[in-house]
C-alpha cells in the first residue's frame, strides 16, 4: 500500500506517493536525500537531510529546494535536467553554501527521477569536505612524526635561554609600576608553559596518550587572543562568534593553546602587518554527525566540537593546499615549515581532525574535537 505525504504549504502540490520500500530504503541511508517534485518543491525527506539542512523534515516539505540552497545553485538546473531526461544526472563539488547552511558546504550531487512518480526527483548529497578530512589525517599524522628527531635535538637548546629569559622578568618585575607587571607575569607564566612544551617535545616519539582533561575551548580561545593582541596581532580586529553552551572538549590545555596560538600567528602573518582592516574572527559551535575511525578503536569517533580561526589575508596558493600540513611545507619566505606539522600532530594525538579552506579574504582553520566523557564513579 502506497503512503501519502500532503504539502502542508499551501503550494497546490500533488500528494506524494513513495512505497513503503522506497522509503525505508532512503531513510537508512547515511547521506542527506530529499525528493523534489514539480516546481521544486520538497516532497520528502531523509534523517540525514535534517541534520544537513538543520531543519525537521515536516518544516522541510513545506519548502522548496530554492529556499534551502544558495540562490542560482548548479543543483536547480540539475533538478530541471532530470526532470526533462528522465535520467539519472551526477555532478561533484558543488557548493551549497548559503547564509543558512553556512559556507563551505561542498558536496557531490546524485539524482535520480522516482519511478513511482515521473515528475519526482531524487537528490542525494555526499559531503565531500568531510570525506577528503578523513582521507588526508593519517598522511598529515604520518608526516607530522618526521618532525620528531629535529624537536627532539632543539628542546635542550631552547630550555637554557628560556631560564634567562625567565630570570630576566623577574628582575624587571621590580622596577616597573603595578600597571605593567601584568606583562612581566605574562612573560613569566608563558615561559613556564614554553618550558612544559618542550619537555613534551623531547618525549614526541612516545606513543603514550598525553595527560588530558575537561578543557573549556572558549577559555583557552581568550588567553591566546590576549597573548595574540600583546604581541603580534595587536594591529589586528578580533571577532568572536561563540556558541555559549559547548561542552568541555577532551584535551590537554597547554597543547591546546600552543596549537591555537600557531594558528592565530599564521592568521595576523597572511594579514601582514600594513594591512588596515585586518581581521580574525574566532568561532566554535557544535557539530553533531562527524564522526572518525581511529587506529585501535573499535567504533567511529565522535567529533561534534569545532573551532576555527578565520582570517582575511590573501588566502594560501590552491598548489600548496594539500600539502600545507606536511613538514617543511610554507607559504612564508623565512618559514620553517614545522608549525601546521606540529599542529597537525597534536590535534591528530587529541582524536581530532585539522582542515583548512581558503580563498583570497578567506582562510578558515577547522579543529573538530571529541567531547569530555567523565569517567563513571566507582561504587564500593
Amino acid at each position: 500500500m502506497a503512503m501519502a505525504f500532503f504539502d502542508g504549504g499551501g503550494r497546490g502540490r500533488d500528494d506524494f506517493l513513495l512505497d513503503p520500500i522506497e522509503m525505508q530504503a532512503l531513510n537508512v541511508l547515511p547521506m542527506p536525500v530529499v525528493v523534489i517534485g514539480e516546481g521544486h518543491g520538497v516532497l520528502y525527506a531523509n534523517t540525514a537531510a535534517e541534520d544537513f539542512f538543520q531543519s525537521s523534515a515536516v518544516v522541510l516539505k513545506r519548502q522548496r529546494i530554492d529556499d534551502l540552497i544558495a540562490f542560482g545553485s548548479p543543483v536547480l538546473a540539475l533538478v530541471e535536467e532530470v526532470q526533462r531526461r528522465g535520467a539519472s544526472v551526477s555532478e561533484y563539488r558543488l557548493d551549497l553554501g548559503s547564509p543558512r547552511l553556512g559556507v563551505d558546504r561542498v558536496v557531490d550531487v546524485f539524482a535520480s527521477p522516482l519511478s513511482s512518480q515521473s515528475d519526482a526527483v531524487v537528490l542525494m548529497l555526499q559531503e565531500r569536505t568531510i570525506a577528503e578530512k578523513m582521507d588526508r589525517q593519517l598522511t598529515h599524522r604520518g608526516a607530522a612524526r618526521s618532525i620528531t628527531a629535529l624537536g627532539a635535538m632543539l628542546a635542550h637548546e631552547i630550555k637554557n635561554p628560556l631560564s634567562g629569559i625567565r630570570g630576566a622578568a623577574q628582575l624587571l618585575e621590580a622596577s616597573v609600576p603595578d600597571s605593567e607587571r601584568m606583562l612581566t607575569q605574562l612573560i613569566c607564566d608563558e615561559t613556564d608553559r614554553i618550558v612544559k612544551l618542550v619537555e613534551r617535545v623531547e618525549l614526541f616519539g612516545d606513543e603514550r596518550p598525553s595527560e588530558r582533561d575537561a578543557v573549556n575551548v572558549h577559555d583557552v580561545l581568550d588567553h591566546v587572543k590576549r597573548l595574540a593582541q600583546s604581541g603580534f596581532a595587536r594591529h589586528i580586529r578580533f571577532n568572536e562568534v561563540y556558541d555559549p553552551s559547548l561542552p568541555p572538549v577532551a584535551g590537554n590545555r597547554d597543547q591546546l593553546v600552543q596549537v591555537l596560538l600557531n594558528l592565530m600567528k599564521n592568521a595576523a602573518e597572511a594579514i601582514g602587518m600594513q594591512a588596515i582592516d585586518g581581521e580574525i574572527t574566532l568561532t566554535t559551535a557544535y557539530r553533531p554527525g562527524i564522526r572518525m575511525q581511529l587506529a585501535g578503536s573499535p567504533g567511529r569517533i565522535a567529533l561534534p566540537l569545532e573551532i576555527g580561526i578565520r582570517d582575511n589575508g590573501p588566502g594560501v596558493p590552491s598548489d600548496l593546499l594539500p600539502h600545507l600540513f606536511d613538514p617543511f611545507v610554507t607559504t612564508k619566505a623565512q618559514g620553517s615549515g614545522l608549525g601546521l606539522a606540529l599542529v597537525a600532530k597534536v590535534i591528530g594525538d587529541h582524536g581530532g581532525i585539522v582542515e583548512c579552506e581558503s580563498v583570497p579574504r578567506r582562510t578558515t582553520f577547522r579543529i573538530l574535537l571529541p567531547l569530555h566523557q567523565p569517567r563513571a564513579r566507582q561504587t564500593v
